[in-house]
């Protein structure tokens, strides 16, 4: 075929000399070996196998061994660890069949051979490696440049396997995609995303069961990993945060917000760490014309929400507010534990100025406090150490605190976990009276299991100096959903242990009945981490028995202070009794934690030296991992 090619471009002077000549045999075939020798043919229009059909339809390579396949360079990963050590390249046609992917990767070892925009022709093995479907490269022919279109991608897939047919290709993704997750955004520098808004645990709005597993399998049809250009741990910068710049202590990358258009390499691999786990990805840095750009859809608040009355409650979970950093007991004079939270005292005089900044901007009258360090109520004690450290930034004698040993004439009375809730509040404001209680009985400890797993229970009446109102405040701590308990997770979305929770709401809801504290007050205010969402038993159970959910009865469903696997809720409650509920004059979270990564919270471990200054700020932001809720109260006089 292409010599006659060559005959269609040959000069006016080479039909001269051969019309000349037109009577010797063999001449045209002497001219046209003449002209191979002059001309060769270009390997570059050789035959080769397109890369659609090494892709095939299945999620496996359709032909592997030795192969020839050319391609533009749409994705650029060359150079060693950690570096991806290869290429994209895509065809330049495709064969336009939407179930075959026009792209695949090329593993080209430690070397840097091509740019971005190069059309290559390259020679190896095809096969798959972690499930992604590549060529081995051993020969590498450059064959001038070429573009490609990026296909256009969108959530939510069709099936868990849907992006497999773009694997190796360069894709936009048209929607507005929202943020739903930045935990790994620190040490993986990936963020995963949604359409549609961030998304929703199950429970947190629907009925456990069969309607919140039809849920998670939407969720999980709904989201995507943007990731940036290096299989590595812990990247310095990390790239992905607001307006193009990196992410950065005043320049974060929070929940919610959003990116469009973005433009990318669909990738299936892990992040540099079996942790990070092998999946789908798309990576814009490093891709042709790669994309991306987050809008601060979701801005910081600029101080706690107003929620009116002329009290503030507050719950608040610390995560492990520890000021012992070794030779921890579980409780005063008990067993040795493992420390938490701060690793030294270099990390706690980071975090607690955090942990004051946020206490100082939410300005509680009381507030009930999650995961204190359980090691009685002496000066050097971590809820002695936090009052403290408020009335130094406040006044003296601004903040106090409940001693429930002192109180209750026990030691330990909160408990041998490792960890208790606490009261704190401000004398000027209110004062407690009637006897401090505490419900740390068998039954609602181990909640029916044969070891003990809830934390026990404080409860608290105060009076409102200004005007004498009474109300009793309740602070729990519930079971985790990440530890096992005696039955197995039921699979019902509700999680591990939730028999062990549900039995602990039915037990307080029949103490508090009691009226632990020696006031038939009926004003309650149950606060704390309850680890249920807001359409889980435990809930139920406290609803069944007359508490109102405030959330939920003053905000909706969608509601959140926590968020685990990119999906969002709230374990974190404020529930009334319907006589409470009604002198409530507003109710919010402050969302200064959930939505902000992990990574800028006060641990140093696993950062450079200069993301351990320039990721940190004494400032309320990722003070902990859930936000705090805010309860206003306008108490009726007695």
């Amino acid at each position: 075929m292409w010599r006659f090619l060559w005959v269609a471009m040959l000069p006016f002077g080479f039909w001269a000399a051969l019309k000349q000549k037109e009577a010797e045999p063999g001449i045209l075939l002497q001219y046209f070996h003449a002209l191979e020798q002059a001309y060769p043919v270009s390997v570059c229009n050789q035959p080769y196998t397109p890369i659609y059909q090494i892709q095939g339809r299945g999620p496996s390579a359709a032909v592997t061994g030795s192969v020839v396949t050319q391609g533009v360079v749409v994705g650029d990963y060359e150079g060693p660890t950690p570096a991806l050590r290869g290429f994209y390249i895509q065809d330049i046609d495709g064969d336009g069949d939407p179930h075959t992917s026009d792209g695949l990767f090329v593993f080209n070892g430690n070397n840097d051979n091509v740019s971005l925009g190069e059309v290559v022709r390259v020679t190896g093995t095809a096969g798959e490696f972690q499930d992604q479907t590549q060529v081995s490269a051993t020969t590498l022919t450059k064959c001038g440049t070429a573009t490609v279109t990026p296909v256009d991608v969108t959530l939510p897939f069709a099936s868990p396997t849907d992006a497999e047919r773009y694997e190796g290709m360069l894709v936009r993704l048209p929607q507005t995609l929202y943020v739903t997750e930045h935990f790994q955004l620190g040490r993986f520098g990936q963020v995963v995303l949604s359409s549609g808004g961030r998304l929703w645990q199950p429970t947190q709005v629907t009925t456990p069961g069969a309607l919140a597993s039809a849920l998670q399998a939407q969720n999980n049809l709904n989201r995507l990993i943007l990731d940036d250009a290096l299989q590595s741990q812990n990247p310095d910068p990390i790239l992905f945060a607001r307006n193009g710049k990196p992410l950065s202590a005043s320049n974060p990358l929070r929940g919610g917000d959003t990116a469009t258009g973005i433009v990318g390499v669909m990738t299936y691999t892990w992040a540099g760490h079996a942790a990070s786990g092998n999946a789908y990805r798309v990576r814009p840095i490093g891709a042709l014309n790669g994309y991306v750009n987050f809008v601060p859809a979701n801005p910081r608040p600029s101080a706690a929400p107003e929620v009116g009355g002329t009290l503030r409650v507050v719950g608040m979970n610390l995560l492990n507010f520890f000021n012992t950093f070794g030779g921890c007991t579980a409780g005063v004079g008990g067993a040795p534990t493992d420390c938490r939270g701060a690793e030294n005292l270099a990390e706690f005089n980071r975090q607690w100025p955090k942990t004051v900044a946020a206490i100082r901007a939410l300005n509680p009258d009381v507030l009930g406090l999650n995961e204190l360090e359980n090691d009685g109520y002496g000066p050097d004690s971590a809820i002695a150490f936090l009052v403290d450290k408020l009335n130094e930034a406040t006044a003296p004698g601004t903040f106090a605190f409940i001693n429930a040993d002192a109180a209750t004439g026990q030691v330990n009375a909160l408990g041998t976990d490792a960890i208790k809730v606490g009261l704190i509040y401000k004398p000027a404001r209110v004062t407690p009276v009637g006897r401090t209680a505490v419900l740390n009985t068998r039954a609602f400890v181990n909640g029916g299991d044969s070891v003990p797993r809830n934390r026990p229970s404080l409860a608290q009446a105060f009076r409102q100096n200004a005007n004498g109102a009474l109300f009793i405040v309740n602070v729990n701590h519930l079971k985790s959903k990440g530890s096992a308990c005696d039955l197995p997770d039921p699979g019902d979305g509700q999680g591990h242990c939730n028999a062990v929770r549900t039995q602990a709401a039915q037990q307080l809801a029949a103490w508090l009945a009691a009226h632990p504290t020696g006031l038939a007050d009926p004003d309650l205010l149950l606060i704390g981490d309850y680890n249920a969402y807001a359409q889980e038993d435990p809930i139920r159970a406290l609803k069944n028995a007359g508490f109102v959910n405030l959330l939920e009865a003053r905000l909706g469903s969608e509601v959140y202070s926590y968020v685990f696997n990119g999906q969002w809720g709230y374990l974190d409650y404020a529930l009334a009794s319907p006589s409470l509920s009604a002198q409530v004059a507003g109710v919010a979270t402050y969302p200064i934690n959930a939505d902000e990564p992990v990574v800028l919270d006060y641990n140093t471990n696993f950062k450079s030296a200069n993301q351990v200054a320039g990721l940190y700020a004494p400032d309320a932001f990722r003070s902990s991992d859930h936000d705090p809720v805010v309860v206003g109260l306008n108490l009726v006089a007695p």
